[in-house]
């Protein structure tokens, strides 16, 4: 992998730490393994980073219902991606260090891989794609690959079977096995890696289609439940858990009533487009009245997307090496740095 550049930090000391602590709830630091930012003083961290993605590239990234601007772009991802820089280089000189001693030198250097995290609705795609943008546009060009777990996700015939077509998006509707193979698979440099394709127009995996990886310098894995602790087996075997692959991961958050505005309204935008396409398992919620709409789309949320955050995907928030926490707006208003 090509190195990543180098930012020079900026002359005045550190910014003020601010903002809301994800462990202690407060502003205090209480015992916290975090360093809290507001927007403002995280923004500052951008020191000399250039800004390489134009307005029309952030419209072309920018998912459904997920509004992002220039000016979030530079305030919280240039900042991260200088973080990160600085990050991959240290982890480069790490895995150096190990060669020596290993006495292993032309071992191939292996893909630095980042966990993105959060509950449905809260614009993980967009995160997870500007931040693959501006990655893939560090001086010499890192190859950067984007993955998510929703090709792991279990067919939906074998969820109907099983009776769990209602928990799709549960830690128990994921091939765990085959997502822990396939970032192992990437984390031993193996040149050409394949994940099950998955169609959200069908609902489902796409039978015989695999999303190929070859060889990428930079990784970005984004699913809900990524950073979740493995349960621990009867026999006491160890089992790994997803997050032990990750060299660093990111919680997008965001508060309840939030959510669950946004992902009615972005029902609501699919019932006029994605929706209305005849192949769309969706298809049926096209056709009824509004209202009827906006009562489906609150009860998707009130049975299976809100159980799901409160009991599987918010207890991990605080595995998180990043957390970005985003206002009733989109908008990121503050930032928690775990401490290393």
């Amino acid at each position: 992998m090509s190195e990543a550049p180098r930012a020079q930090p900026p002359a005045a000391g550190p910014p003020p730490v601010t903002g809301q602590d994800p462990v202690t709830g407060d502003g205090s630091e209480r015992l916290s393994p975090y360093r809290l930012f507001g927007r403002e003083a995280w923004a500052q961290l951008r020191a000399d980073t250039p800004l390489t993605l134009t307005q029309g590239d952030i419209e072309r990234l920018q998912s459904l219902n997920d509004p992002i601007s220039i000016e979030e772009v530079v305030a919280i991802y240039l900042p991260l991606s200088r973080l990160l820089s600085l990050y991959v280089a240290a982890t480069q000189g790490l895995f150096k260090a190990t060669q020596r001693f290993l006495l292993a030198e032309r071992e191939t250097k292996l893909p630095y891989i980042i966990g993105l995290a959060g509950s449905v609705a809260v614009g993980k795609s967009t995160t997870g794609r500007v931040l693959a943008a501006l990655l893939a546009r560090w001086p010499n060009t890192p190859r950067v690959d984007l993955v998510t777990t929703d090709g792991f996700l279990l067919p939906n015939a074998e969820l109907a079977r099983n009776g769990t077509m209602e928990r799709k998006g549960f830690p128990e509707s994921y091939d765990t096995a085959a997502l822990l193979q396939f970032l192992h698979d990437v984390k031993s440099g193996r040149k050409r890696v394949t994940a099950p394709l998955y169609s959200h127009l069908v609902y489902d995996r796409v039978p015989g289609e695999e999303r190929v990886v070859e060889s990428p310098d930079i990784l970005i894995v984004e699913g809900l439940n990524v950073l979740q602790p493995a349960r621990l087996p009867r026999d006491g075997t160890a089992v790994p858990f997803v997050s032990d692959f990750f060299d660093f991961s990111i919680y997008l958050d965001g508060h309840e009533d939030d959510l669950h505005r946004w992902y009615v309204m972005r029902f609501m935008r699919l019932r006029q487009t994605a929706f209305r396409d005849p192949r769309s398992y969706f298809r049926k919620y096209a056709e009824v009245p509004e209202a009827e709409a906006l009562a489906i789309a609150d009860r998707l949320w009130t049975t299976i997307n809100l159980p799901n955050l409160r009991e599987n995907i918010l207890p991990t928030r605080q595995r998180a090496s990043l957390i970005l926490a985003k206002g009733a707006s989109h908008r990121i208003e503050s930032v928690a740095l775990r401490r290393l």
